[in-house]
């Protein structure tokens, strides 16, 4: 055989292995995302951390909850890449270049200390729409007697509610047919700071994203509070279609089967300034395709297939 077609074939034969080693170096990711936002999808951001670095080690994540409100400001501040927004996009901020997409949805639930003077009537009767509307926005509903309609029941209700702009108290507000700045209460920053509240206040009544009013490795109700029932039917009695409170698993199921009020499940958003770019937009596409495998365990709601497509669309 000629040595020059020797060679030829030599090469031909190579670079196929070489090619295949060079597009993998290239390919692996490296960089860093800046992450702040909603405490809500925090826990959430956390796991998905976790095991998107472990796929990809040269890539840094930093990930710091402050509200939905300091998530937005950050991300349309360049101080951040990506912003974890736990209620929806307002057209202001769209305006001002806030581009998003949904990556889990979550619910919000009210929670109240587990040696509450009526907790047996509140877990047997729960409480009504109004009944929240009441003790949040018009404030004449003050005592827990009052709650379950035992007017000898004299211990005053504490009202607590965010101090922070935040998914939670805006999604518990649109539950209410109003906006956060609307609910009444001694306002506490952050998710565990309102939720701890209530676990040291015997007589406190507060609302919180499911993954914290639940405990993620028992999936039982964090100790200290207690999830109250909504009567939706307001008939006076927590049905058994509406006693799904217990676990995390049995209010996923009851909001998976539209038992629980569609008001208080609220879409978790990732925002960047104009558009996704870079690693920044792998990651994201990571979380929408093989990262949703970790939200069930997470204690958060699963993504339709249509809408998980949607989203892809829109990280082009």
């Amino acid at each position: 055989m000629n040595r020059k077609l020797v060679v030829i074939v030599l090469i031909a034969l190579t670079v196929p292995i070489l090619g295949y080693s060079y597009f993998a170096r290239v390919s692996e990711l490296e960089g860093e995302i800046k992450v702040s936002g909603a405490w809500a999808l925090y826990p959430m951001m956390v796991k998905w951390t976790e095991e998107y670095q472990k796929l990809h080690p040269k890539i840094k994540i930093e990930v710091s909850a402050g509200g939905a409100g300091k998530g937005m400001a950050d991300a349309l501040g360049g101080l951040v890449d990506l912003g974890m927004i736990s209620r929806d996009i307002y057209a202001e901020e769209i305006a001002k270049g806030a581009y998003y997409v949904v990556v889990t949805r979550g619910a919000v639930v009210a929670t109240v200390n587990d040696d509450n003077p009526i907790l047996n009537d509140l877990l047997t009767k729960g409480a009504t729409k109004q009944c929240f509307y009441n003790i949040y926005i018009a404030g004449n509903v003050t005592t827990w007697g009052q709650v379950i309609g035992r007017p000898s029941v004299t211990d005053v209700v504490h009202v607590y509610t965010r101090s922070d702009s935040a998914g939670a108290a805006e999604t518990w507000a649109k539950y209410l047919d109003k906006r956060q700045e609307d609910l009444g209460g001694i306002g506490v920053y952050g998710d565990p700071g309102l939720l701890e509240a209530v676990r040291k206040d015997r007589l406190g009544i507060a609302f919180n994203n499911i993954g914290y009013a639940y405990d993620l490795k028992t999936k039982k109700q964090v100790q200290g509070i207690r999830v109250v029932p909504i009567d939706t039917n307001e008939n006076g009695r927590i049905d058994p279609e509406e006693d799904f409170y217990s676990t995390k698993d049995r209010i996923v199921e009851g909001i998976g089967r539209g038992a629980f009020p569609s008001s208080a499940i609220n879409n978790l958003h990732l925002v960047a300034k104009s558009k996704f770019t870079g690693v920044t937009r792998e990651f994201v596409k990571w979380i929408l395709t093989d990262g949703q495998e970790y939200v069930d365990e997470a204690g958060f709601l699963p993504l339709s297939e249509d809408v998980i497509g949607e989203q892809l669309k829109k990280l082009g």
